[in-house]
């Protein structure tokens, strides 16, 4: 049986495998992605910058999803793994971005940010979430071209809910817009509150609002209250006025 080694191992070396992270339970895994924060990544002023990731991986854990071998756990891991060998690159302690293409994505970013190159938030949104998709999308080709996986229909569903915040992240005047257009119909007082809660919604660095968006996600995907039909405006409309209630209740 393959040795599974223990996320301080993994945090010091930055060299485990999506293979291996995926054998991980999901508290190995938060644990794991604090301690590439607040030990390598933090060299490269990264110490908070996956602390929505943070909050999805609390929400597997404590309701028992993703685990060793499944489609949630391999999508996971390949997120993780581009992240952890991103910051690798970044620090010029490797070469080899392990076949997945969010690693060199998630370098740029780093390298971007150590620079201080994303002080504008649009600027690091956008580029946050590229690396971030990419890193996805290697995972769900490892599920499934490699490993046979296809997600269920309730999993698929909640998936749409990470696609729908990597969106926003990338079309954050969009989201604005359309928040203008919309709010009135989903809270009066949105309209002039838009541009705080989006901060708030889109903020890596909080893992309040992807926790949150999480539980609310999938209680929709197991309800499947659209049938599945999602487009933009309706994830808008589905999702942003208990998102905004658990806004206001921070403030």
């Amino acid at each position: 049986m393959a040795v599974v080694r223990s996320p301080g191992e993994c945090a010091t070396s930055l060299d485990c495998t999506a293979a291996e992270i995926d054998r991980m339970a999901m508290a190995d895994r938060l644990e794991f992605l604090r301690l590439v924060q607040s030990g390598p990544a933090a060299e490269l002023g990264a110490a908070d910058r996956w602390r929505n990731i943070e909050g999805v991986l609390s929400f597997f854990r404590d309701h028992r999803l993703g685990t060793p071998g499944t489609w949630i756990s391999h999508v996971d891991a390949g997120i993780l793994e581009g992240i952890e060998r991103g910051v690798a690159l970044a620090l010029g302690r490797a070469t080899d971005g392990f076949g997945n293409p969010g690693s060199a994505r998630w370098a740029d970013y780093l390298t971007r940010l150590h620079r201080g190159e994303l002080t504008v938030r649009n600027v690091h949104d956008r580029a946050w979430s590229e690396a971030e998709q990419a890193s996805t999308e290697h995972g769900v080709a490892v599920a499934e071209q490699v490993h046979g996986l296809v997600p269920t229909a309730v999993e698929r569903r909640f998936f749409l809910f990470s696609e729908f915040y990597r969106w926003t992240l990338r079309n954050r005047p969009v989201v604005l817009d359309l928040l203008l257009v919309y709010a009135a119909l989903l809270n009066p007082v949105l309209v002039v509150r838009r541009v705080p809660f989006v901060d708030w919604l889109t903020d890596v660095r909080e893992s309040a609002p992807s926790r949150k968006g999480s539980e609310m996600a999938y209680a929709y995907a197991q309800l499947d209250p659209i049938n599945g039909a999602f487009g933009t405006i309706d994830l808008l409309l589905a999702y942003i006025p208990e998102l905004y209630e658990e806004f206001e209740a921070t403030r």
